[in-house]
């Protein structure tokens, strides 16, 4: 054997080998089914920050423009460059292609959360024609029945609740309140509870909490699970001691704009 076909070998063995020990440079994130970005916006990467971070859930407001449906949380912030579709709508097919189907390869459903500030009928009838182009990677519900998929869109703010129910063929379900808590509507219609923390409770994280308070946030949280939805509060004050009577209490979604500290927490639990 000549030496040049020596060497060849040689590097070719250790090419193998160090692919074989390197691995990965960056380890994939760890899903956070209890995440949620809120205002995900107004990240330095919309979307893609929460995502590194784990987060399976991101808020997002819209306003219908001429036309299109633009992210901001005022209209004074909105610009022709920030849509919907650009974005978020098409950064989730792209992965969720390249994830075999998921935002999370292996992970659990992810759900965005679409916040409309302009008027409610007029925006969703527009949302809803964007949505059918993205049939492919949205959760469905047809005449009734539902189709679990990679990305579940839930309808908050200005909610067109009468169109959206009328909707043989939809992609989203709407954002109900604690007023909504016996609501006969079906799950996948209203799949999530949500309502501003302040409104029904006085703890903030200062002290223990008020087991008269524990006892109530418990009890509304299972009565809501009890119909097959999930629970989120919003104005929560940004303290790992709040959001550990959340989840002790079985919150599903935890709001944050500090997303490194809630996904620090949220893999500290491991729950």
């Amino acid at each position: 054997m000549n030496r040049f076909l020596i060497l060849t070998l040689v590097l070719l063995t250790s090419s193998s080998v160090m692919k074989t020990t390197a691995g990965p440079t960056k380890q994939s994130p760890v899903p956070l089914p209890h995440a949620h970005a809120h205002n995900d916006y107004y990240h330095k990467r919309p979307l893609l920050d929460a995502l590194e971070q784990g987060f399976c859930s991101v808020e997002v407001d819209v306003f219908l423009v001429e036309g299109r449906l633009l992210v901001g949380h005022s209209r004074s912030e909105l610009k022709s460059t920030r849509s919907l579709r650009s974005l978020y709508l098409e950064p989730l097919k792209q992965r969720v292609a390249t994830n075999q189907g998921r935002v999370f390869r292996k992970g659990p459903a992810f759900m965005m959360l679409i916040d409309i500030k302009s008027d409610a009928d007029a925006t969703y009838a527009a949302l809803r024609k964007v949505l059918t182009e993205y049939d492919d990677i949205l959760s469905t519900t047809t005449a009734g029945k539902h189709k679990r998929k990679a990305v579940t869109i839930v309808i908050s703010g200005n909610r067109a609740q009468d169109a959206i129910a009328k909707t043989v063929h939809r992609h989203a379900g709407i954002d109900g309140r604690l007023a909504d808590i016996d609501s006969k509507m079906p799950s996948h219609l209203m799949p999530l509870i949500s309502d501003n923390w302040g409104r029904h409770f006085r703890w903030r994280g200062q002290g223990k909490m008020p087991e008269k308070e524990r006892k109530k946030l418990r009890e509304t949280v299972n009565k809501i699970h009890l119909s097959g939805r999930r629970v989120r509060f919003w104005a929560t004050p940004e303290d790992p001691r709040v959001w550990s009577e959340l989840r002790d209490a079985g919150v599903d979604l935890i709001g944050t704009d500090d997303l490194a500290a809630l996904s620090q927490f949220l893999k500290a639990r491991s729950d």
